[in-house]
């Protein structure tokens, strides 16, 4: 376990901070719960990766951190509440009036979905969206299982069903999958089953619009 001295880096902390938080990069001010920290962890890793800035405040203000718990907090984070585990780079950086603020970068997951095990023993994974961590909808999570199975990955022949699926998602709202059930006559399971396929062959992804994640096509993005 790395400790919180921290080498010197005022100006190129100074440089993150400014970008605000966003797509790939959290604030957060201390780690009270390694559970939480581990949401983040979850979100980057199932979406393009990022980092945490720990002791910095929402606000962008420096507040620093504790002592040497918070390192260790973010890698129970890593190793015990995540599933699979995940690996993080954990660096202190020295800033003004002898504070310390700790950069965490974890890596894209090679596979997904990376869950974190809640306190009720349930796993639950988490996306990356603007500056939030969103919990995956199951569709996702289930597109990423299927992705994650070479024995899955076989090309479906585009029917009229998946010809229906694809307009809807053409469309800049994207689509439910109760849309697709209705417009191609499909049960959920078959719609689903679909939506998983086509999103196994690059056809579809998955968009948060208005609040929900809605099936979309790459180029409607």
């Amino acid at each position: 376990m790395k400790d919180a001295r921290g080498i010197r880096g005022k100006y190129y902390i100074a440089s993150l901070i400014a970008e605000g938080e966003h797509e790939r990069q959290d604030f957060k001010f201390s780690v009270p719960d390694a559970r939480k920290i581990a949401h983040s962890l979850s979100a980057f890793a199932n979406h393009s990766g990022g980092r945490l800035l720990i002791g910095v405040k929402d606000n962008g203000t420096i507040a620093g951190v504790r002592n040497d718990e918070d390192i260790y907090m973010i890698e129970m984070a890593a190793e015990m509440h995540c599933v699979p585990p995940q690996q993080v780079r954990v660096t202190p950086f020295r800033v003004d009036g002898g504070l310390t603020v700790v950069r965490v970068e974890i890596d894209p997951a090679t596979e997904r979905p990376v869950c974190v095990r809640e306190a009720d023993g349930k796993l639950k994974a988490y996306y990356r969206v603007a500056d939030e961590n969103i919990v995956a909808s199951p569709l996702m999570v289930k597109a990423w299982h299927h992705a994650a199975d070479p024995a899955r990955n076989t090309l479906v022949r585009l029917d009229d069903a998946g010809r229906h699926l694809l307009a809807l998602a053409s469309r800049p709202e994207g689509a439910d999958i109760e849309e697709v059930m209705l417009a191609a006559h499909l049960s959920r399971q078959g719609a689903e089953d679909l939506a998983v396929s086509l999103h196994a062959m690059g056809l579809v992804e998955f968009t948060y619009i208005r609040g929900r994640f809605k099936l979309t096509c790459p180029s409607a993005g």
